[in-house]
């Protein structure tokens, strides 16, 4: 039986805090799939014998289809809920772990990863950060931060155990035991994700107070403005996955070894969690627009900085601070649907913004291992991400100044 949306004096109340904290477990437990690729990378290309490019290549696959998935998996969840969605996605996830922990080559690996990408943590991304944006109006911004961070923490936790899995027991045992454990947590806490939420347009509590036209976002077609969203997403994520991605594998070619990888995706992504929660407080005050560009500036200074520094200490150093300088992107983006677009909309508009950044890491994914394969270097690589972290710049920047000149027409003189 289809729910009633929820009445709106549940925003910002304890019904929603406890909400968000199931959406916390089930973006851990979803999204595990996405780092943990990255930590097999070495022994996967390893063992079926492939290039870096084609060891990338499951991560690729993955990230288009939970891109793709965000966009399918928002419309459904706008339609027919949460819950049914997430139940899909936990068998996905599940079925997923294992069909790669049985696989028999690298296309084998990658379609797996595709199937968990689609269908398994795309239902645990886009639909739950919309889900919280309409939960929360005043702490709204820290509230889709805590729901994002969850991404993170899986990135934080994961990897170490997967490393620690690897040395003991072999990727492939790894793999079956995540699949079970995730699945079974993903669909118990999908019981708790039944209601639907409140669908009320409320004022965003930001620094700017100059009405919103939902109808012409930033002064354009609603088309246009997703549409530059949209590039905005995946140049902004092309920059971010070089690091993300390629870390283990970059700490194993000067010598370091994977391990020490591994210690530095989770300090990178642990450092994002924090990143997430301050720049969500950050755009509780100046709203997402301001947030975009602030943290697009900030990834573009962390880039610069991997540059100059090969030695282990400044690497564990440059990680740390990439980490807390790019975490509220992503979010950013999921706040300013929500300020400037239909809340009626918010699970496809925001499934396609976020469809965008996974597209820019599949993108940066397997770019970065192309360039590699090309120069035998990833100086090459960073600054491919560099010029791409540029592009989103521009737009976060072109939109900022539309924002700004709206005020200023806005404001008696």
């Amino acid at each position: 039986m289809k729910s009633l949306p929820a009445d709106p004096s549940l925003i910002d109340s304890r019904q929603a805090a406890w909400r968000l904290l199931a959406t916390l477990g089930l973006v851990v437990l979803g999204n595990s799939s996405m780092y943990i690729v990255s930590v097999v990378l070495p022994a996967v290309q390893t063992e079926f014998g492939v290039g870096r490019a084609d060891a990338s290549l499951p991560y690729t696959l993955m990230m288009i289809c939970l891109g793709l998935g965000g966009l399918i998996t928002g419309r459904l969840a706008d339609r027919h809920g949460l819950t049914p969605v997430l139940w899909v996605g936990a068998l996905a996830v599940c079925g997923g772990f294992i069909w790669a922990g049985m696989s028999g080559s690298i296309w084998a690996f990658g379609l797996a990863h595709g199937l968990m990408g689609l269908i398994g943590s795309s239902s645990t991304f886009a639909p739950l950060m919309a889900d919280t944006a309409l939960w929360w109006n005043r702490r709204r911004g820290i509230a889709v931060a805590i729901c994002a961070s969850g991404n993170y923490i899986a990135g934080t936790i994961w990897p170490p155990i997967v490393q620690h899995g690897v040395e003991t027991v072999g990727w492939r045992q790894t793999y079956i035991m995540l699949g079970i454990f995730c699945g079974v947590g993903m669909f118990l806490l999908a019981m708790l994700m039944r209601q639907r939420p409140p669908l009320v347009t409320l004022t965003p509590t930001n620094a700017s107070t100059v009405p919103v036209d939902r109808s012409r976002p930033f002064g354009l077609k609603p088309a246009h403005a997703q549409g530059l969203l949209f590039v905005a997403g995946v140049a902004c994520c092309v920059a971010m996955s070089m690091p993300q991605v390629h870390i283990v594998a970059y700490c194993s070619d000067l010598g370091f070894g994977a391990a020490r990888g591994a210690e530095m995706l989770s300090l990178m992504l642990a450092s994002g969690i924090v990143s997430r929660l301050v720049f969500g407080m950050i755009s509780d005050r100046i709203g997402g627009i301001r947030t975009l560009l602030l943290g697009s500036f900030l990834q573009g200074v962390a880039l610069l900085m991997f540059l100059p520094f090969d030695g282990m200490v400044p690497l564990y150093i440059v990680s740390a601070m990439f980490g807390l300088f790019q975490g509220g992107i992503v979010p950013a983006y999921a706040i300013i649907v929500r300020e400037h677009f239909d809340p009626k909309e918010a699970g496809a508009r925001v499934g396609s913004v976020i469809m965008a950044t996974l597209l820019g890491m599949a993108l940066g994914g397997w770019m970065s291992g192309w360039v590699f394969d090309m120069t035998g270097s990833y100086h090459a690589a960073f600054l491919n991400g560099i010029a791409w972290n540029f592009l989103n710049l521009c737009i976060a920047g072109w939109l900022f100044w539309r924002v700004r000149q709206a005020e200023k027409r806005s404001t008696p003189s």
